[in-house]
């Protein structure tokens, strides 16, 4: 009866008996595919034949330069993706059961083999080390996710903010890559004289480059609004920033900052090439700043981007996000949400709830980051 190996493989036997070498040449020349086999008499020649190519390695633990699981060991490094079957005597039938142990996926005794047994235990070998070889695999990305998610979490800011009269909430989501962190980015910063200062910003493009390069932002903002730089001075820096940190000159970033006067009820914005913050006062729900202050950082050396006032009043709400919630497709088909859609939303839900408002809008397509600031009378 021939055997059931019916994938051509190959296979590296290191067996210093000429008589058992025999043996299993001829038992494994009965397969549906006999592999091509490579014979070796000792470790010293096998060191040189280990290459990428061998899938399987047969080796007789009783070499004349190695010995036992010693012999085994060096197999095993010197083959990591290969599967290994171990090759015992009768009465050596305990070395077997200790090389499973120590990592070999299988073993045979020589004097009950037949060609039957022979290339189904080699065909089980190959499978336990792919399944051995997946689950090293799973467990290292599951390691990296969790290290990856820690790193993530521990780069998203806390908030530095000491009033209880504002209602402070954020929301950063992941789109469609699925990464924790993008070139997202957000933070919210009370100063000593009372003022309320908000950034929200996006860095063009996906991946940690380009995360990497929003945290760097936004802790040049941060520095630079406690530092007392604000306004057109700071985006200038932030520009400069930009500039010698991005990797490629096409990298630019879109933001909106906002500063809350101490009394909290007005504010000033610059939005820089960015998407407008959505406005709830007296009852009326409308995008502040429209029409941008001026173009995203990374572009023009000579850009300006001047102040928009806004009154705010006794009670008020401002949401500001990155365009990861107004390109988010909402209904049928592929249409977006966009600036009108969204002040929409918020009209008819009556207010802004972050999380109403996204649940709303269903899967998000590009990465989102969101921060509302809501004042109620005393």
């Amino acid at each position: 009866m021939t055997s059931t190996l019916s994938e051509t493989l190959t296979l590296l036997l290191i067996e210093d008996d000429d008589g058992d070498a025999y043996l299993v040449e001829e038992l494994l020349r009965q397969a549906e595919a006999p592999p091509k086999i490579t014979w070796v008499r000792s470790l010293r020649e096998a060191r040189a034949r280990l290459t990428g190519e061998i899938q399987c390695v047969l080796v007789d633990l009783s070499l004349p330069d190695a010995s036992g699981l010693e012999a085994l060991r060096e197999v095993l490094a010197l083959a990591p993706h290969a599967a290994v079957l171990v090759l015992t005597g009768l009465r050596d039938a305990h070395v077997g059961v200790a090389a499973v142990q120590a990592g070999a996926q299988d073993y045979l005794v020589k004097q009950d083999v037949d060609a039957r047994l022979l290339a189904r235990a080699i065909r089980y070998a190959m499978e336990r080390k792919r399944a051995d070889l997946a689950h090293v695999r799973l467990v290292e990305a599951e390691l990296t996710a969790k290290e990856n998610a820690r790193l993530e979490s521990g780069l998203l800011p806390v908030a530095m903010l000491r009033t209880d009269a504002i209602e402070h909430a954020t929301r950063y989501l992941p789109g469609s890559q699925g990464s924790l962190l993008a070139g997202d980015f957000l933070d919210t910063v009370q100063t000593a004289d009372g003022a309320v200062h908000v950034v929200v910003g996006d860095v063009c493009g996906h991946g940690p480059d380009e995360a990497a390069l929003g945290v760097a932002l936004r802790i040049a903002w941060r520095t630079l609004v406690l530092a007392g730089r604000t306004g057109e001075p700071m985006l200038r820096t932030l520009d400069t920033l930009l500039r010698a940190e991005r990797d490629a000159p096409e990298i630019f970033t879109t933001l909106c900052t906002v500063t809350i006067a101490p009394d909290l009820r007005r504010a000033t914005l610059r939005v820089v090439g960015h998407p407008p913050p959505v406005l709830v006062r007296d009852g009326v729900v409308e995008a502040v700043g429209g029409a941008p202050s001026g173009p995203p950082l990374g572009i023009f050396h000579d850009a300006a981007w001047p102040a928009i006032d806004v009154p705010l009043g006794e009670e008020w709400a401002m949401l500001l996000y990155t365009d990861g919630l107004i390109e988010a497709v909402v209904g049928e088909g592929d249409r977006q949400l966009g600036v009108e859609g969204l002040v929409g939303l918020v009209r008819a839900h009556g207010g802004v709830d972050l999380d109403r408002l996204i649940s709303h809008v269903g899967t998000l397509t590009d990465d989102l980051a969101a921060v509302l600031l809501r004042r109620r009378p005393a």
